[in-house]
């Protein structure tokens, strides 16, 4: 996993659905774990196909519309990182990190959505 900031979005938005991928790989084989894991998997992808949807946008409510969702998403794939989190000590810095970056694009959607 690196820390290296991409600023082309799409290709941030892959990276960390990416990253996301691996650290729930890495995790211990938990009933809470598998779900949360999944849940997270689901929400980090979202972010990222809905972004690259914005660009493809149809119309300006279309693009904002898209962008809301993937704001959410990113909301949501805090709550399972903290979830993780806090039954994953060991995965601690990993999960810390990808805890970052969502917040990290949920304040870079949010400004684009205040913008448009």
């Amino acid at each position: 996993m690196s820390n290296q900031k991409v600023y082309d979005l799409e290709q941030r938005t892959y990276l960390f659905a990416k990253n996301c991928r691996l650290v729930v790989h890495s995790l211990n084989k938990t009933i809470s774990n598998s779900e949360d894991g999944k849940q997270l998997i689901r929400s980090s992808g979202s972010i990222a196909a809905n972004y690259i949807e914005a660009n493809e946008k149809l119309g300006e409510k279309d693009f904002l519309f898209r962008l809301k969702i993937a704001r959410k998403e990113a909301k949501e794939s805090i709550l399972w990182l903290k979830l993780l989190k806090d039954f994953n000590s060991h995965s601690e810095t990993d999960l810390n990190t990808l805890l970052n970056e969502a917040d990290e694009l949920k304040k870079i959607l949010s400004a684009i959505i205040n913008k448009s």
